[in-house]
């Protein structure tokens, strides 16, 4: 069973108030069926419509797996800017975890390392996801970038990325295009497949980073739910085809792992805060204007994940 309450953009239903930036009370939810899970969707609300105050909220959701897909995005084995595969790499063992966990479930995975199909060509995974039958119909514009939706507009995006986010040194960049340059790589996009840290099952999952084919295989399956994972927030995850914009306003009940992502946001650039609270600033703005945002102990359990390198405050 599917229990269902207020999406951020509208959808009827209920939810709980949890003050301005930090949630203290949650929904409780019926008792999730062995076919099915728990999750704690946490979204912001503006308190007065015009008034750009916005409060925390957490809602819960009983999800039935078999409804459900996990979207990995852009996991790839590499990346021009030396800092970002680092800390990829850091997090990726814990996503590889959530996604054997949600296949265990009887999920849906779908591996979507963009740019990179041909490496998988005689991959059963990538077969199985060009097999799926055309859906009839399709998302207005479902192979295209999205930069922006309804929900959007006469907002502040809250980072300056016009720079490509890169926070490598000089020292770092150098030395990186340099190795770069010995694995026969392209040092703009030197991304050749998915990091070998997130396991495919060529029984089971689906490899696309096609909108119209991702798209015929949630409606294949009848999938409501979709989980977006990997990297990077503020660019691939929000923009591609599969991800969080065309998903919500394709009417998908999106959420994006907030602890298992990352973005290309250096600190150089405006609002001039450190790496992690530019991400975090655009976390908040999804939860204000996407989608809400789950994290990856509510799957797995434990502690949400932290980069070691985020050494603020708990």
């Amino acid at each position: 069973m599917l229990t269902r309450y207020l999406h951020p953009l509208g959808v009827a239903g209920c939810f709980f108030i949890a003050g301005c930036c930090a949630v203290t009370a949650t929904l409780t939810t019926v008792a999730a069926e062995p076919s099915s899970f728990d999750l704690k969707l946490r979204f912001e609300r503006e308190s007065v419509d015009g008034s750009d105050h916005y409060e925390s909220m957490v809602r819960g959701e009983t999800w039935v797996a078999s409804q459900t897909a996990i979207i990995v995005c852009d996991m790839w084995d590499s990346h021009h800017c030396y800092n970002a595969v680092q800390r990829e790499k850091e997090f990726a063992p814990r996503l590889n975890s959530v996604v054997s966990q949600v296949r265990h479930w009887g999920g849906i995975v779908i591996h979507s390392p963009s740019g990179c199909m041909d490496a998988y060509a005689n991959h059963p995974a990538r077969k199985r996801a060009m097999s799926v039958p055309a859906s009839p119909s399709y998302p207005d514009q479902i192979e295209s970038w999205c930069y922006k939706i309804a929900s959007e507009e006469n907002v502040e995006y809250p980072i300056d990325q016009s720079d490509g986010g890169e926070d490598d040194t000089p020292e770092e960049k150098a030395n990186w295009e340099r190795q770069l340059r010995f694995e026969g790589r392209d040092v703009k996009q030197p991304w050749k497949k998915q990091i070998d840290m997130i396991q495919v099952d060529a029984n089971h999952d689906y490899i696309s980073d096609s909108g119209k084919e991702i798209w015929n295989i949630i409606q294949n399956h009848g999938a409501t739910n979709v989980i977006l994972s990997g990297v990077h927030t503020n660019m691939c995850v929000l923009g591609r085809p599969f991800g969080l914009r065309r998903m919500a306003s394709a009417g998908i009940n999106v959420v994006l792992i907030r602890d298992l992502t990352d973005t290309m946001y250096n600190p150089l650039a405006k609002p001039y805060v450190s790496h992690f609270e530019g991400t975090d600033l655009i976390i908040r703005y999804i939860e204000r204007h996407i989608c809400p945002t789950i994290t990856s102990d509510q799957l797995i359990g434990g502690s949400p994940f932290r980069f070691a390198g985020d050494l603020r405050s708990q």
